[in-house]
């Protein structure tokens, strides 16, 4: 029952209920198809009527450009949202105070109906090996042509082929959600269950009015997508990290721990990898930090890239390994292939999670310790977690030098904290002013990077670790984000990342490695210009 259907009830309930007092009598509420004009509140609930949920908050998490109402962002928005274009799912903006009426898709027994027979006819084919992608989806528009043709109905030629397209990303695409990852615009996809669906377009969150038929349908997508790279998804193991073709990750989680029904988060990565200048562009960092980074990689020096969630960490390690020569071997290591390392010479390794018997397990720190018989020039690892972090700073200590890898933390001391209660979690009851030698003769440039309130992501720290000094590891900052200059009446940061004034140790070793810094670009300039930040 819909909250118009549930309010009208209750007042008719109401009305039943203390007719013995003849209270004043309620007028009917307006008919749903009357729009409410939106400088016009509604008429509030009246006693005993049960309360209408609140609407759900949208998030304006966006880039500093886009603060308020970015007139890109909405022409985007109406495009989409408008049923003539045909062209998007999005809701226009409306009035919060009036919920969103469901869509009713008039052919949606139709499609569920055609779904099913065409699963009939070629069900023992969808995982035939010896079929390509391109031969299956042939096959099965072959198939739907005559299906459709037999249903016989009054349709257009435009309004067959669609119904085609959506039965044929029903039962072998990604169902609602094609458009969705088509759209370049669209950077995150986030099914909360299978009729709230929100995206985040240019750092906007935003609803759409797209949505799945129900729970099996959803169920049957996420399915599809992690047997695609091998992984499995049942009451069992009841989350998974994934990934699609492209590389865009992937979480799901089912019921029973999605209480509310099952979730799918979908993070898309740009079609062409970002480069260097894209970030300058963007003001993610200067034009003097890039060249320091560029030498840094080139020299040999290893560098942890260090974040929170959502802040652009694998952008940027993308970026860093685009530095490495193309004549050096590079060894990748994830959890789920993320990076898209543009080099000849590259072996991707992914971990493996344990069968449905509870045996095969492959963890990122196998990976690492067999990575180091493979003759790597360069070991990159997508991001430490556990106990691999251990490995990784002995391989780093052991000849295999230039190694990059991403971890969560704050601060670039919070990322040595961090690594130190990695290296614990190895088990190995080491003492901790020996993990933190460890750490100090390792690493040589941690690279901060930050999502600040206006959107714009951005680096705010390059740090050398110096070394030990007594108990402590001790850290200088070469670059620093500068945030005196506050916020400008666009809500945009006016700050800038900008050198402190002190020359550090490893430019000595990237001029041991035959690579030319100036000066000064350490030395202490002033800025006028404010630095956007990287978009997703």
């Amino acid at each position: 029952m819909s909250l118009y259907d549930r309010l009208n009830a209750a007042r008719n309930a109401q009305t039943t209920d203390a007719a013995m007092t003849a209270p004043p009598v309620l007028s009917p509420l307006p008919a749903p198809e009357a729009p409410t004009p939106q400088d016009a509140p509604m008429p509030p609930p009246p006693t005993g009527a049960p309360t209408p949920l609140p609407p759900p908050v949208e998030v304006t998490d966006a880039r500093p450009f886009d603060e308020g109402r970015d007139p890109d962002v909405e022409g985007h928005f109406d495009k989409l949202s408008d049923p003539a274009s045909g062209e998007g799912p999005f809701d226009k903006p409306r009035d919060p105070a009036i919920p969103s009426a469901p869509v009713v898709d008039p052919l949606a027994g139709v499609k569920e109906k055609a779904a099913q027979e065409l699963f009939g006819r070629i069900g023992t084919r969808l995982n035939d090996s010896s079929l390509t992608e391109e031969q299956l989806h042939d096959l099965a528009r072959k198939e739907l042509a005559e299906i459709v043709a037999g249903e016989q109905l009054a349709l257009t030629v435009a309004e067959r082929k669609r119904l085609i397209d959506d039965i044929s990303a029903d039962v072998l695409g990604y169902g609602p959600l094609e458009p969705l990852l088509d759209d370049p615009n669209v950077t995150e996809i986030m099914v909360n269950r299978f009729d709230k669906i929100y995206v985040e377009v240019r750092g906007r969150i935003l609803p759409v009015a797209t949505r799945f038929t129900g729970e099996p349908q959803l169920r049957r997508v996420i399915e599809r997508i992690v047997a695609r790279v091998g992984r499995r998804i049942d009451e069992a193991s009841p989350m998974v990290d994934a990934r699609l073709e492209d590389g865009s990750r992937v979480n799901a989680v089912i019921p029973p721990l999605a209480v509310d029904g099952s979730s799918l988060t979908i993070r898309k990565f740009a079609a062409t990898p970002y480069t260097v200048s894209d970030l300058i562009r963007f003001g993610s960092l200067t034009p003097e930090v890039a060249a320091v980074l560029d030498a840094a990689v080139k020299a040999k020096l290893n560098v942890i890239v260090s974040g929170g969630t959502g802040t652009g960490k694998t952008t940027l390690l993308n970026v860093l390994s685009a530095f490495i020569p193309g004549d050096e071997r590079i060894v990748t290591i994830e959890d789920a292939v993320e990076l898209q390392l543009q080099q000849e010479h590259v072996v991707r390794l992914e971990a493996r999670p344990q069968n449905i018997e509870g045996r095969g397990e492959v963890t990122i720190r196998d990976l690492v310790r067999n990575s180091l018989r493979m003759r790597p020039d360069r070991i990159v690892v997508g991001e430490v977690r556990g106990a691999e972090s251990l490995d990784m700073l002995q391989a780093m200590n052991t000849g295999h030098e230039g190694s990059i890898s991403t971890i969560h933390a704050n601060s670039s001391r919070d990322a040595i904290s961090r690594l130190e209660t990695l290296v614990l979690m190895a088990g190995m009851d080491l003492p901790l002013r020996a993990i933190r030698e460890q750490i100090a003769s390792a690493v040589d440039v941690i690279v901060q990077i930050q999502r600040h309130k206006d959107g714009g992501r951005r680096v705010t720290h390059i740090t050398e670790v110096h070394g030990m000094e007594g108990e402590i590891i001790t850290l200088q900052d070469a670059f620093a984000f500068d945030h005196s200059a506050g916020y400008d009446h666009e809500g945009r940061v006016l700050g800038r990342l900008k050198p402190t004034g002190v020359r550090p140790r490893f430019a000595e070793r990237i001029a041991d490695a035959g690579i030319t810094l100036p000066m000064s670009l350490f030395q202490e300039h002033v800025f006028d210009s404010p630095q956007p930040g990287m978009p997703r």
